[in-house]
């Protein structure tokens, strides 16, 4: 008996799912809102397994950018990397030569290859202030490694 019932349970709820997914004719408004705006889109259950959409589009981040800040402070290691948000953040370390540690955390915030993308923040030990002559000299060696990465990948 009990197997009876929980058998007529999961058809019922294998039922009620199906049709759920399944959806329907939308309504008067809904048809008017897909009519005004052909771009609107009723979403549905199997949009989850779609995966027609360009995964390069959804990262905001200028490559070379990224690269070039990874090259130049190579000897910093890396905590955390976020390549969807831009996000850089090191740990502190020494420059090859240098005396002092510093941490750096980056931020490239557009796709174009422009200093205006890019967002430096260094801080010494116990976070102390660096230089601003510093950060900008830090800043030009990412962008000139960034611009030579380009002229190495050919696509100008």
């Amino acid at each position: 008996m009990k197997i009876a019932r929980f058998a007529r349970l999961i058809f019922v709820s294998t039922l009620c799912v199906g049709l759920a997914a399944c959806g329907g004719r939308g309504t008067s408004n809904d048809q008017l809102e897909s009519d005004m705006n052909p771009d609107a889109r009723r979403s549905t259950i199997w949009d989850l397994f779609d995966r027609s959409e360009n995964p390069n589009n959804t990262v905001g981040v200028n490559k070379y950018l990224w690269n070039a800040s990874l090259d130049v402070l190579n000897f910093l290691p890396i905590q955390t990397v976020d390549p969807f948000t831009g996000v850089i953040v090191t740990g502190y370390g020494t420059p090859p030569g240098g005396g002092r540690s510093y941490r750096a955390t980056i931020r490239i915030s557009d796709p174009a290859l422009d200093a205006r993308s890019l967002k430096l923040s260094l801080q010494g030990p116990g976070g102390s202030a660096v230089e601003p002559g510093t950060v900008r000299a830090v800043e030009d060696a990412i962008l000139t490694r960034a611009r030579q990465l380009r002229v190495q990948d050919g696509r100008l």
